[in-house]
C-alpha cells in the first residue's frame, strides 16, 4: 500500500529530516520523525518510517534501524526513497550486492534521480562491475552533460576497461568546452590534462604523450610531474641522453628519490658494477649531504665491498646519531648472504 501523501507542513517536516540526515544531526532527526508519526493519519508513512530507520542506524541501533526500515518498505513498496534508504542500509552492514539491488529498485520507480544513480555507481565501482558503471556513468552524463565530473566519470569507465581509444575522445572532447586562457594555470584544467596525458602512456602512446605534455606544459601547475613524465617518456622512446639529462636534474632537485636514481641507471646503461658505482660516487660529490648515493650502492655490492661500503656508512649515522638507520637499512636484510655481515661481531 503507498503511503497518504504528506501535507505541506509534514512534507516541510520530512525536508528537514532529510536535511538533519545530511547534517549528522541524528538526534533532532528522530524529533522531526516523531511529530509525523504522532499523527495517526502518517502514523504508517512509509518513507518516514525508513528515515527513521536509517537514522536510528547512524545512532548504533541496527535491530531497531532494520525493523523500521523494512516496515517503511512494506508501507510504501513502490516509494524510490524507501528503496534506497534500505539500500544504504545493506551497505553500512557491508552487503554490498544485496544494496546494489536495492539501489537498482529504486531507479525503477525514479530512473533519474542522481543521488541514486551516483551512490550505485560508487558501489559498482567498489565491486569491480565496471560494464555497469560504465551504464550508470552514462546516464549521469546524460542527465548533467555540463557537469565536469559527468565526463571524467565516463572517460575513467572506459579507462578502467582499458578502452583507451574511447578515453581519449572523451577526455580531448570536453578539453575542447573548457575555457582556461592558454598563459593561466587553472588548477582542475592542470589535473585534466595529467590524466589525459597518463592515459595516452598506459596505452603506450609515448611520442603522443610527450607532445601533448609540451604541448600544454605551460598551463600545468605541476612543474615537477612534467619532468618526471618527460623521464619516463624520453626513456621509452630511447631518448637517453635527453633523458639522462631530465633525471640529473631531477636529482638536483631531490638527491633522496630512489626513483631518480633508478632511471639514470637506466639511462647511463653501465657495464659492469664500477661502473655503476661511479655513477652514484658522482653524484656524492655533488650532493655530499644526501644519504641515497652512499645508501642505494649498498643493494648491489656483495661480500667485502659490502662489509667496507657498510663500515663506512654506518660510520657517518652513527657519529650524527641518526635516530631512521634502521629503517634506512631494513630492506637489505631481505638477503640471506647479506645478513651475516650486517649482525655485530
Amino acid at each position: 500500500m503507498p503511503s497518504v501523501p504528506l501535507p505541506p507542513k509534514e512534507s516541510n517536516l520530512f525536508k528537514r529530516i532529510l536535511k538533519c540526515y545530511e547534517q549528522k544531526q541524528y538526534k533532532n532527526g528522530l524529533k522531526f520523525c516523531k511529530m509525523i508519526l504522532s499523527n495517526p493519519r502518517f502514523s504508517e508513512h512509509g518513507e518516514t518510517l525508513a528515515m527513521k530507520g536509517l537514522t536510528l542506524n547512524c545512532l548504533g541501533k541496527k535491530e531497531e534501524a532494520y525493523e523500521f526500515v523494512r516496515k517503511g518498505l512494506r508501507n510504501d513498496v513502490k516509494s524510490h526513497v524507501c528503496w534506497h534508504v534500505y539500500g544504504l542500509l545493506q551497505r553500512s552492514d557491508k552487503k554490498y550486492d544485496e544494496a546494489i539491488k536495492c539501489y537498482r529498485n529504486a531507479l525503477k520507480l525514479d530512473k533519474d534521480n542522481l543521488q541514486i544513480l551516483r551512490d550505485l555507481s560508487l558501489l559498482q565501482i567498489q565491486m569491480r562491475d565496471l560494464e555497469g558503471y560504465r551504464e550508470t556513468r552514462y546516464q549521469l552524463l546524460q542527465l548533467r552533460p555540463t557537469q565536469r565530473a559527468s565526463w571524467i566519470g565516463y572517460a575513467i569507465a572506459y579507462h578502467l576497461l582499458h578502452d583507451y581509444d574511447m578515453a581519449l575522445k572523451l577526455l580531448e572532447e570536453f578539453r575542447k568546452t573548457q575555457q582556461v586562457p592558454p598563459s593561466k594555470i587553472d588548477y582542475e584544467y592542470s589535473e585534466l590534462i595529467l590524466y589525459q596525458n597518463q592515459v595516452m602512456r598506459e596505452a603506450d602512446l609515448f611520442q603522443e604523450s610527450l607532445d601533448h605534455i609540451e604541448a600544454f606544459e605551460k598551463q600545468i601547475g605541476d612543474k615537477l610531474v612534467v619532468e618526471e613524465i618527460k623521464g619516463e617518456v624520453f626513456l621509452k622512446l630511447g631518448r637517453l641522453k635527453e633523458a639522462a639529462t631530465v633525471y640529473r636534474e631531477l636529482i638536483n632537485r631531490n638527491s633522496e628519490n630512489w626513483i631518480y636514481y633508478k632511471g639514470l641507471e637506466k639511462t647511463l646503461q653501465p657495464c659492469s658494477l664500477e661502473d655503476m658505482l661511479r655513477i652514484y660516487e658522482e653524484v656524492g660529490k655533488k650532493h655530499p649531504r644526501a644519504v641515497s648515493p652512499r645508501r642505494l650502492p649498498l643493494n648491489i655490492v656483495t661480500g667485502n665491498q659490502f662489509r667496507e661500503l657498510m663500515d663506512k656508512f654506518l660510520r657517518v649515522h652513527f657519529s650524527k646519531g641518526c635516530p631512521p638507520l634502521f629503517t634506512t637499512l631494513k630492506s637489505l636484510y631481505s638477503n640471506a648472504e647479506k645478513i651475516p655481515l650486517l649482525l655485530p661481531r
